[in-house]
């Protein structure tokens, strides 16, 4: 059983070996982190190349070597090799490096959930490596059930939990007060786009000072 984390790369170095459509889509989410990336392959697919003309990655058109992981924070491995991803796999074991190899958990030390974002709410599903299939499958699910309203309800309470905070509100109180607004429905408040309507919702439940600004 694995142990889900959320790991922050903005600005540090992450390296992928391989450059064909899985390593296209895994650099891409690496860049949407804030990620420092470097690709390493014989050749790359025209979306990685493209991304390499707009300046927002380094391809290195060379064969894999250890060498190519030095300063790395992780490493990512989708090649269509065994022997180059088992490799990439033992360097960084030996190197003390968090690494994925698509496809191939046996190889790895972290796995990438099929992922859901709404501005800053991500909504994972993770199978442990066992059916990547059956998360993607989900992950649809998710998308259509899950819509942008649910990245703005997250703006509007992380503003709502900073400024009980300033009022001074113990962590009980706050996290029973949010999920109360979510249980009574804040989202479908929200999603009327009746300002009027949400600032008395929000004051019949946590009192005058509320809504707060913005």
């Amino acid at each position: 059983m694995s142990y889900l984390v959320n790991l922050s790369i903005e600005g540090r170095k992450a390296v992928v070996i391989g450059a064909g459509a899985v390593a296209h889509r895994k650099a891409q989410g690496l860049l949407e982190a804030g990620a420092r990336v470097t690709v390493v392959a014989l050749e790359a697919c025209a979306g990685l190349l493209a991304l390499a003309s707009q300046g927002r990655l380094e391809l290195r058109l060379k064969p894999y070597e250890a060498q190519e992981l030095a300063g790395a924070t992780l490493v990512l491995a989708a090649t269509d090799d065994e022997a180059v991803n088992a490799r990439v796999s033992a360097d960084c074991a030996r190197l003390g490096l968090l690494v994925n190899v698509a496809d191939r958990p046996a190889l790895c030390t972290f796995s990438l959930p099929a992922v859901v974002r709404r501005g800053d709410l991500t909504l994972a599903v993770a199978t442990e490596g066992r059916c990547p299939a059956f998360a993607r499958a989900l992950r649809e699910e998710l998308e259509g059930r899950y819509g942008d309203i649910y990245g703005e309800a997250l703006d509007l309470m992380g503003r709502l939990r900073d400024a009980m905070l300033s009022e001074g509100w113990d962590s009980t109180r706050i996290q029973k007060s949010l999920a109360g607004l979510y249980a009574d429905g804040i989202v479908a408040v929200i999603q009327s786009r009746d300002t009027a309507a949400l600032a008395d919702f929000l004051r019949d439940r946590l009192g005058a000072g509320f809504p707060p600004p913005g």
